[in-house]
């Protein structure tokens, strides 16, 4: 998708990364779709190969004879393509994070609109049919209008049947509370969460484990895909307990330097040959000793 060229490339280019490589499939007479081009170009992607996949993931791991192997690989993915992530990363490259077939959780109560909720659920399951979606509310009546909304939205989708096969892998949980409710989101861990409830304020502050929270009835996971400001590469699978979405961060590696004065080494110097002698790092504690005894 052009929207995850920008999300990547823009965060890449401000961070100083001197190269860009992009992946992308071509279509079947081998062109890239212009819009992915253009995004490319604006973003400041350095150089595009035309190969998506699996294939794509050990190129630019383990390098080729034309696509260059990389610091770190970026995106989401299919439940293949996150695998390939997750195994090359286990010595040859770094990645962003798991991030494979799409998912959002929806919380709502009796304020929320049925039709607001609807077109949520469906937003995400029109992904693909791997894709899920967890609809969570402490309303048994809303759950009922939006099922009745969901019929009727999917009807005018013209990724209908992608949808209906999503909505197949999904469920809905009537609660007790909303604070039940953000309990078992939590649990859940979604990529995606939206808030739609009367307390939804009170409620963000309970939140421990989610990619991205999109709060209150006008805040929809399509303003966070295109263009609210946050990320949309967000690790999925239960993931959010350990990973953060791609941010500035995601592109810069932090190096730190020390520099020791002989006031430096008077102050810790005791500390040091302590903490090595009750580790039994004779050798460690004799590099700070002998500098000790010199100062």
């Amino acid at each position: 998708m052009f929207s995850t060229v920008l999300m990547l490339a823009t965060p890449a280019k401000i961070a100083g990364c001197c190269q860009i490589v992009l992946c992308t499939p071509p279509d079947r007479t081998g062109a890239v779709n212009p819009a992915i081009l253009y995004a490319a170009r604006v973003a400041g992607v350095s150089h595009i190969y035309k190969i998506g996949g699996v294939q794509a993931i050990g190129a630019m791991a383990y390098g080729t004879e034309s696509v260059p192997k990389v610091y770190k690989i970026f995106g989401p993915g299919n439940q293949y393509v996150m695998q390939a992530k997750q195994q090359v990363s286990l010595s040859d490259v770094a990645i962003d994070m798991p991030a494979g077939p799409s998912e959002v959780c929806v919380i709502a109560d009796d304020t929320a609109r049925a039709d607001f909720v609807a077109a949520d659920l469906l937003s995400q399951a029109e992904h693909g049919p791997d894709s899920q979606v967890l609809f969570i509310t402490t309303s048994e009546q809303l759950l009922s209008q939006v099922n009745e909304q969901v019929e009727l939205q999917l009807q005018r989708l013209p990724r209908k049947d992608i949808a209906q096969q999503s909505l197949s892998n999904s469920n809905c949980v009537v609660v007790g509370s909303t604070h039940e409710a953000i309990a078992l989101s939590n649990a859940y861990a979604p990529e995606h969460l939206i808030i739609q409830t009367a307390d939804y304020e009170e409620l963000s502050s309970l939140v421990v484990n989610a990619g991205s929270v999109f709060l209150g009835p006008y805040a929809c996971e399509s303003a966070g895909d295109y263009a609210s400001g946050t990320n949309h590469t967000l690790p999925t699978h239960g993931y959010a307990t350990a990973y953060s979405g791609v941010n500035l961060d995601s592109f810069c590696r932090k190096i730190t330097f020390q520099h020791l004065t002989a006031d430096g080494v008077r102050n810790i110097g005791p500390a040091v040959t302590a903490m090595a002698a009750a580790e039994m790092l004779d050798a460690h504690r004799n590099a700070m000793q002998i500098r000790i005894d010199n100062v």
